[in-house]
């Protein structure tokens, strides 16, 4: 992997990749990825911005495997994007200092910052809260984040940059099915 220097002064030699877009998919394929790594018997950490429904599928399964840990940091409600609460700000910087502190101590093969994107281009967390993360993880660690509206800084940053769009979707959405939507 080549080195990349943030603006920062940090000097990064990890695999990071990114999924973004406005299309249904980016945490169910860092599902996928966990589950592989998984079957290889590597540890994984998940760490949730702006989601904290407990009645979701990734949850019920991570509660029954050793080395899959999944760390929630948002509201059980929808946030508004452009007007965040003070809440959703306090939580999103926990996510952060959490997220530094799991990883160091950890050492997960994979850590999975889902919605990380979203939270940063709503204004709650920044660059400098990412390389609070990667500073804290070991240089093996493989990075997944997930999350829409992904600012051109963090592309710049990803080894990878996958972007999932709608191409066609039902005029009425149709009720979310347990199991496939969440």
């Amino acid at each position: 992997m080549p080195n990349r220097k943030m603006s920062y002064a940090i000097v990064i030699d990890m695999r990071i990749y990114l999924w973004t877009g406005n299309g249904a998919g980016k945490t169910t394929s860092s599902l996928g990825t966990a589950m592989r790594a998984l079957g290889h018997g590597k540890k994984v950490v998940m760490v949730q911005w702006l989601k904290g429904r407990k009645n979701i599928g990734e949850l019920k399964f991570a509660r029954h495997r050793e080395n899959f840990k999944i760390y929630q940091f948002g509201r059980p409600d929808f946030i508004d994007l452009k007007k965040p609460k003070e809440i959703d700000y306090r939580l999103a910087k926990d996510a952060v200092k959490f997220t530094a502190e799991i990883v160091k101590k950890e050492k997960p093969f994979l850590v999975i910052l889902d919605e990380f994107a979203l939270a940063m281009a709503a204004g709650l967390v920044s660059m400098d809260d990412l390389k609070e993360i990667l500073k804290s993880a070991p240089k093996q660690t493989i990075i997944y984040i997930t999350g829409r509206y992904a600012p051109r800084s963090l592309r710049a940053l990803c080894d990878y940059v996958t972007e999932i769009n709608v191409r066609k979707m039902p005029k009425k959405l149709p009720k979310a099915i347990a199991g496939i939507e969440y």
